[in-house]
């Protein structure tokens, strides 16, 4: 357990809490959590490589316990969702390769500008997810999602990271003609395996603070699944709206980021 006091526990696990309900809507939870990791933690050089593990921890706790509540209430096709997945992974881990030799800043401009170009595209097609997918995907759909939520979106994963979630969210109800709420569900299982993946890593490195991790944990399982109650009870119309608040949000973040911190 690191060093830090008691007040700031119970920040952070207020932080997992709002984070896990967040990521189980929309995906973007870790624009909560990775920041309140990086501002509760003690200051060293291996700070932020603490932060990331413990929050793949804490995430993938949240995100399996979302997994499971969508499984159980809304149609999901886990083969698919997982063939994704694993594929994510592989793109995951060419991104994080990729990353140790060049720098990611210039590469943010480009990913607020498709964010802008997404939110736009989502405000202008009211319709868009709203309609539930009628019949079995066709193979060239699903190759194209794995293609580009998989090995795309996965290896964006690795090499920047941010706003992951609400990408694959974006591509899997635009590919494969999910609802918004079926993306989700399908999403969070493509999360738990790139989150397995990048979990093993820190791991093996030793930087997860494994009993802080294991505390904040409970409050993103709590999070994560009265996200997906309500995602699965409120439907598309609210998954829309959240997902231009985060969208939005995280342009802010990154713009602030780039150009004024």
């Amino acid at each position: 357990m690191p060093d830090i006091s008691l007040t700031m526990v119970v920040v952070l696990c207020l932080a997992a809490l709002a984070a896990g309900w967040i990521d189980a809507v929309v995906g973007g939870g870790g624009l909560l959590l990775l920041p309140a990791l990086l501002l509760g933690l003690p200051n060293g050089a291996s700070a932020a490589q603490y932060a990331l593990g413990t929050n793949k921890a804490v995430a993938i706790v949240g995100t399996s316990g979302a997994a499971v509540t969508y499984v159980r209430r809304t149609p999901v096709d886990v083969r698919i969702a997982v063939r994704i997945g694993l594929a994510a992974l592989a793109g995951s881990t060419a991104g994080a390769f990729v990353a140790a030799g060049m720098s990611t800043e210039v590469l943010k401009p480009v990913v607020m500008v498709v964010l802008l170009g997404v939110g736009a595209f989502v405000i202008l097609r009211p319709s868009f997810g709203t309609a539930p997918a009628t019949g079995p995907v066709p193979p060239r759909r699903v190759l194209a999602a794995i293609g580009l939520a998989g090995v795309g979106i996965g290896f964006y994963d690795g090499l920047i990271g941010p706003g992951t979630g609400t990408f694959l969210v974006l591509t899997l109800t635009a590919v494969l003609h999910l609802d918004l709420v079926t993306a989700s569900a399908t999403a969070k299982i493509v999360n738990c395996c790139t989150n397995a993946g990048a979990l093993a890593t820190f791991a093996w490195k030793g930087t997860v603070y494994w009993q802080l991790a294991a505390l904040m944990a409970v409050f993103n399982l709590v999070g994560g699944t009265v996200g997906a109650h309500t995602a699965l009870k409120k439907g598309s119309g609210f998954v829309r709206a959240v997902l231009l608040t985060v969208v939005f949000t995280l342009v802010a973040k990154m713009a602030y980021e780039q150009w004024l911190a």
